[in-house]
């Protein structure tokens, strides 16, 4: 569906909301993984930011990259830059501040995300090399300050930048200096849906802290395990965080749309162009229109990708809890959600771990998860005893599901590593600060060693 198109220029009406979700539903046999995952880099030699312009700069590798690897590029108007590349049903797109994000194509398990995730790190390594480019794995930039970060000249971007900080301090960290691991997973029904919604929403504080990687800010080591977790709970209240729908009896699509609507908006297309429209909630716009303009398909399916909670719901069902990993770890992520909600068995078993995670306790909770990692509490409760159990359940719903690769490995393959480091208690971040005090100064070229993100001599970029 093209912006312009027929269906999605039609007028919106309220009984509409749900088809969005309805639409998108299939059989089993055609579920579907799709790993994401966002990378900050650095100059080699200087241990700096990378520049949007320049002969080293994000731009730069975006056409390195599609010169090499048959991309098309995307533009958002004649003549503009360009701000994305697809190949397939894969994109490299580009976050705020000039984070590379691989949008993986969607595969019927996790052995071909893994593999996916793998190949593009070696499509990176040449023009990483050629540029004097290093890579993180990790969530948040170690490094910078706002003001030495770019901007990326999406238009979507620019809205953003002004809107947000009036609705988060910590807005614009979200933008430029947060990176992510996040999948995509399919549903056959409104009560599939649903019940794999609640499952992600309320566990994935949960799983944030289990996967913690943020552990230093601007050169020094943080008083967190995940400032980008800390970066979330300081946002637009509105259109993050664990939503309430998630605690409702029985959600429904209705609900997660009731939610929707009062997030306030940033903007839409008409004609191929885009209207600003900041601030009003897509329950009024729905309402009374904006500037003579009236809502339509587009809009609405437009706006639900604009909403950034822990689970979010749109054509697929998408999780976005975890910081950015190192390369060993990152299929983990997909890996842990497909075990939790791809095989009936954990599905149900999840359930009742999700059910006992009471909302206040969990926001009560959000801070010192962020903070702590393993080391917190839910409810009275050590949370490295609940991550042990969420671990347990997806590694058995992922034996279930006996895909094997061929060296006759099931799916668990891809989650073990995790599951091995919670098991001693520790977080990824626990081992990037190991030896190393809060508020404690550390030298660039300390932090890219502890924190590359793929270590060692064949590091990217190397």
């Amino acid at each position: 569906m093209t912006p312009d198109s027929p269906e999605a220029s039609r007028p919106l009406r309220r009984d509409d909301l749900e088809s969005l979700f309805h639409e998108a539903e299939k059989p089993a046999s055609e579920f579907r993984i799709g790993g994401e995952a966002e990378k900050i880099a650095l100059h080699a030699d200087t241990l700096g930011p990378v520049p949007w312009e320049g002969p080293r700069g994000v731009a730069a590798l975006l056409a390195r990259l599609a010169a090499a690897g048959g991309y098309e590029q995307d533009r958002e108007g004649e003549g503009a830059p360009v701000i994305a590349l697809r190949r397939g049903d894969a994109s490299i797109t580009l976050e705020p501040g000039g984070q590379v994000e691989l949008s993986g194509a969607p595969h019927s398990d996790l052995h071909a995300v893994a593999a996916e995730m793998t190949a593009h790190l070696e499509e990176l390594r040449a023009p990483s090399r050629e540029l004097g480019l290093v890579w993180l794995g990790l969530g948040f930039h170690p490094l910078a300050r706002l003001d030495q970060l770019p901007w990326v000249p999406k238009r979507r971007y620019s809205v953003m930048k002004r809107y947000l900080p009036e609705r988060g301090s910590r807005a614009l960290d979200m933008m430029q200096r947060t990176a992510t691991v996040q999948a995509n997973f399919d549903f056959s029904s409104e009560e599939d849906a649903m019940q794999k919604f609640v499952v992600l929403a309320r566990l994935g504080p949960i799983v944030q802290a289990m996967t913690a990687n943020a552990p230093f800010l601007e050169g020094r080591v943080a008083s967190r395990r995940s400032e980008r977790g800390d970066v979330w709970l300081h946002m637009d209240p509105a259109r993050s965080g664990v939503t309430p729908v998630a605690w409702l009896d029985r959600p429904t699509y209705r609900d997660y749309a009731e939610w929707a609507l009062d997030a306030g908006m940033f903007l839409f297309r008409r004609g191929g162009e885009y209207v600003h429209n900041t601030g009003q909630t897509f329950r009024d716009f729905l309402a009374n229109g904006h500037e003579g303009h009236r809502a339509t398909f587009a809009d609405w399916a437009l706006h639900v990708n604009t909403l950034f909670p822990e689970a979010r719901l749109k054509r697929t069902l998408e999780f976005r809890s975890c910081d950015m990993l190192p390369a060993e770890l990152t299929a983990a992520v997909p890996a842990l959600a497909t075990g939790l909600i791809y095989d009936p068995v954990a599905l149900s078993e999840a359930s009742e771990l999700a059910a006992g995670i009471r909302r206040e306790e969990l926001e009560a909770a959000r801070p010192d998860l962020v903070t702590r990692g393993l080391g917190a509490t839910l409810g009275g409760a050590p949370v490295r005893a609940l991550a042990e159990r969420i671990l347990d359940v997806a590694l058995r719903g992922l034996d279930r599901r006996a895909l094997r690769d061929a060296a006759g490995r099931t799916e668990r393959a891809h989650l073990e590593p995790l599951a091995a480091l919670v098991g001693r208690g520790l977080t990824p971040a626990d081992v990037a600060v190991s030896g190393l005090a809060p508020g404690e100064v550390v030298a660039p070229a300390e932090i890219l060693r502890r924190a590359r993100l793929a270590p060692g001599p064949e590091g990217l970029g190397e």
